[in-house]
């Protein structure tokens, strides 16, 4: 202290006021020279008033907001935010748990870290920063966890090598900060799931979807289920537990194929499990009528607003494939992660794909990310993920 300080244009502080964690580029009058990306700057007003303190970054999105009040970003600081970012984790029952090993432990914006994600294993947190500010941190923050967790703790496993911008002005490869550990076999109520955190995608598993697996364990027992975009499987394997009849995991990926394979021979019941290596959209074309529940969790089809529209396009066709596929009165789980794409856009996107395929479909539950994802009340563009579990007539 004290930080570099950026200059917002006048008017431009309202946005701050409301604690939104995000400065962009065209609300900004002045900045410093000499500034590096990564560095901590403070925000005033166009009059020189204090407004939050942040990480700078090049982009549209200039400063990423880590604190409201006039204050030294040192360990201590980080440490409280860690603290309390855990203690929610403990008091909802998840971290601790007995029935579940795999949670996120920081969520972005959502817990006041806007550039960073931690999630955890069965004891092996996986780092990954989308910021050069927290990526200059990482190792202070895998230090914290070690004090914080103590003996809980085997490994903190730094995964930022593909989240980190992609001109930004350093060199990410993957490794182990603390500690090693191979292959870890977690759990979610009960569930067994193979998890590598080395070669598997994002931080090794998709973690939001864990209530949405749940949900449909509950209607699982003697349906034909169809689980496409599969992935690791993680929706093959509760249906499999839950008494389906037989479940189908179809994805592009031969890798991801192999991994639904070894996660449902974890089940209770792998002889009614087939992997399928596929493109989901000529599946869909060919399939018949044999499934009475299918699963369309995609990857983000628009990570960018300049490409809503063909996003919009694709989930409209994967929905009407669907819904004209499935059995009548089957059950349909859609959903979307891509955070560009709003809950108003997705619902309208599936009752055009339900109108073109002119069946009668319901609502049954309109489904979100789960609360170790929190979405800061004044940040809500963290609410990415949205989900309609259908029953078509």
């Amino acid at each position: 202290m004290p930080y570099p300080q950026i200059v917002l244009n006048k008017g431009k502080e309202k946005s701050l006021e409301r604690r939104h964690p995000w400065i962009f580029s065209g609300a900004i009058r002045l900045t410093p020279d000499g500034l590096t990306e990564g560095d901590v700057v403070e925000i005033v007003d166009a009059s020189g008033k204090y407004l939050a303190t942040g990480h700078y970054q090049v982009g549209s999105i200039t400063v990423r907001v880590c604190s409201f009040e006039q204050q030294e970003l040192d360990r201590a600081f980080w440490k409280g935010k860690l603290e309390r970012a855990i203690s929610m984790r403990r008091a909802i029952g998840l971290l601790g748990s007995d029935h579940t090993n795999m949670l996120r432990l920081v969520h972005g914006e959502g817990d006041g870290f806007p550039g960073l994600i931690i999630d955890w294993y069965a004891g092996v947190a996986v780092v990954q920063c989308h910021s050069v500010g927290f990526f200059h941190i990482r190792g202070l923050i895998a230090e914290l966890l070690q004090e914080i967790f103590g003996k809980e703790l085997i490994a903190v496993y730094d995964k930022s090598a593909h989240t980190i911008p992609f001109k930004a002005p350093v060199e990410p490869a993957d490794g182990f900060l603390f500690g090693e550990m191979a292959e870890i076999e977690g759990k979610e109520y009960g569930n067994r799931f193979l998890v590598n955190v080395e070669q598997g995608q994002k931080t090794g598993f998709f973690l939001d979807q864990r209530e949405n697996r749940r949900l449909l364990g509950e209607y699982a027992r003697g349906k034909r289920i169809l689980n496409t975009f599969s992935y690791s499987g993680g929706f093959s394997v509760y249906g499999l537990n839950q008494g389906a009849d037989i479940v189908h995991s179809v994805d592009s990926s031969q890798h991801a194929v192999d991994l639904a394979n070894a996660n449902a021979a974890l089940s209770s019941a792998p002889d009614r499990h087939e992997g399928i290596t596929a493109d989901v959209f000529k599946f869909l074309i060919d399939v018949d009528d044999q499934y009475d529940l299918i699963v369309l969790d995609p990857p983000a089809f628009a990570k960018h607003q300049k490409v809503l529209t063909q996003a919009l396009r694709g989930y409209r066709t994967i929905n009407h494939k669907a819904i004209q596929r499935i059995k009548p009165g089957g059950i349909l789980f859609t959903f979307s992660c891509s955070q560009v794409v709003s809950v108003q856009d997705f619902r309208k996107t599936v009752f055009s794909a339900a109108a073109m395929a002119g069946r009668n479909v319901r609502i049954m539950h309109q489904l979100h990310q789960p609360p170790d994802h929190p979405v800061s009340i004044y940040h809500p563009e963290g609410e990415y993920l949205k989900g309609l579990v259908l029953w078509v007539e």
